[in-house]
């Protein structure tokens, strides 16, 4: 059998669909174990982001313990400086381009968490023309722990003089914000919640989005499909081959 497909100009071709078809169920396999730890992902922020709100507290010290946190439900109490309201572009599917108000909380210990108070289109950018909404004195807030970005490739610098913001920068924000005389600061921003929305409705909360692209099984078919075309190519190539006439 040797012989006749080294005679037949097949070994080498053999030996290369052989690898290729295992190179390519190794792919396929690994984009099922890729699937199988997406799934628990999904199901571990789905928890986190339904479960009981717990204490900002709480948060840092599941994250200390290197403990996912993203997405995680807490809730706290406070006041916040309307003040040093930052802007961070956003495009809302209703209402178009416009601006998520990121706002310091100040809470009872002195502390300072930033909190993605929700969207508000362009013109309402001015915060003297949304005045109901800068509610004063002591609120709760429950929201979504969201940590620090890093930008992509294509993101936009931030416009710190102008207040224009493209990526959660937490430093850069504190530094806006504060100066150099910086209180204590959550780790985190909290995206705050939809309800209660706040007097005249503005800024609308609940602006996250919590969408995990999950194509792993597709791409797991895709590379089984592949070495299935392989090894078909080459049985037809050897039948051609063995079918030939030698001489």
């Amino acid at each position: 059998m040797f012989n006749e497909m080294k005679s037949k100009g097949l070994l080498w071709p053999a030996l290369m669909t052989v690898l290729g078809i295992a190179l390519l169920l190794g792919l396929g396999t690994w984009q099922l174990k890729r699937l199988e730890w997406k799934q628990g992902l999904i199901a571990d922020i789905a928890a986190r982001s339904h479960g009981e709100p717990v204490a900002l507290a709480n948060a840092e010290a599941r994250k200390g313990s290197g403990e996912g946190i993203e997405y995680l439900r807490v809730a706290t109490n406070g006041h916040f400086l309307h003040d040093k309201e930052i802007y961070l572009y956003a495009h809302d599917s209703r209402y178009g381009p416009g601006y998520h108000v990121i706002t310091p909380l100040v809470m009872a210990d002195g502390s300072v968490v930033f909190v993605n108070r929700g969207y508000v289109p362009l013109e309402l950018k001015d915060a003297a023309k949304r005045p109901e909404g800068q509610v004063s004195g002591e609120v709760e807030v429950v929201g979504l722990v969201r940590a620090a970005e890093i930008p992509g490739t294509f993101t936009p610098a931030n416009d710190v003089d102008k207040n224009i913001w493209y990526w959660r920068d937490l430093d850069a924000m504190a530094a806006t914000a504060f100066g150099a005389d910086q209180p204590r600061l959550a780790s985190f921003m909290v995206d705050a919640e939809a309800e209660p929305p706040p007097p005249g409705g503005w800024p609308r909360g609940g602006t996250t989005r919590v969408e995990l692209p999950n194509r792993h099984l597709e791409y797991a078919l895709t590379w089984y499909g592949l070495a299935a075309a392989l090894l078909a190519v080459f049985v037809f190539f050897a039948i051609s081959r063995l079918e030939r006439p030698v001489g």
